[in-house]
């Protein structure tokens, strides 16, 4: 959360919402990233009409599948009391997992998350996306342009590297990525990147919407939303 302040000024200042993908994560400042001392944080941006999904709540990687049924998957989360810890979870556990963080979210800002996940680094299998399809969780991950590169070695990847590639090669419907902070770069991105993206995008004539409004993920959005209704009404 190091720079979640500045970009959420800069969206702000650009007039840009944007989907918030969640783990209770370490940071500089409080108690973990869905700790009580960034929850006002998150309460802002609900009120600034953003959306919110999980990252997992502990920031749980997929390692393998195991073979076999039922399905099984080896993890390791970054996070929480089972940090660096190799794991194996079924289907599950996993699917617990990814609502943790969706409970949390709502709790802080009074708002649904959206039925969508990123799995940490991205990585993932057929067989761990069919499972999170089972209990109502679409994956989302980003287009080759839309890497915007800020958890790359700052030595071998300038700012202004990144800057130019992402505005040559960003196209209509790119879902594009970044972080509220990175532990590992030398050189923060956000500060020196993500304004003159925004400006540069919008001057190649483009817009910015969350997720809700993407086209790959409008339909799966509203059947979750109706499914979640009826079993509301069914209890």
């Amino acid at each position: 959360m190091a720079v979640a302040q500045l970009i959420a000024d800069v969206l702000k200042r650009q007039d840009i919402r944007v989907t918030f993908f969640a783990a209770n994560e370490a940071t500089k400042e409080g108690d973990g990233s869905l700790g009580q001392h960034w929850a006002p944080w998150w309460q802002a941006r609900a009120a600034e009409g953003h959306e919110f999904a999980s990252h997992t709540y502990d920031h749980v990687y997929w390692r393998a599948d195991v073979p076999g049924a039922p399905p099984l998957f080896r993890v390791r989360a970054s996070a929480g009391a089972l940090a660096g810890r190799d794991l194996t979870w079924t289907a599950a556990q996993y699917c617990t997992e990814l609502k943790l963080a969706n409970t949390r979210l709502q709790q802080i800002t009074g708002k649904p998350p959206l039925p969508l996940f990123r799995a940490p680094g991205g990585k993932t299998s057929v067989q761990l996306l069919d499972a999170a399809k089972t209990c109502g969780f679409a994956h989302v991950g980003w287009a080759p342009a839309g890497f915007l590169g800020d958890e790359l070695p700052s030595d071998k990847y300038s700012n202004a590297a990144l800057l130019a590639r992402a505005l040559r090669d960003i196209r209509p419907g790119d879902i594009l990525m970044a972080h509220l902070g990175i532990w590992s770069r030398q050189q923060p991105w956000a500060p020196s990147v993500l304004e003159p993206l925004l400006i540069g995008l919008k001057a190649r004539g483009f817009c910015f919407a969350t997720l809700r409004e993407h086209p790959a993920y409008r339909s799966w959005i509203v059947r979750a939303g109706a499914s979640v209704a009826r079993a509301e009404v069914q209890r």
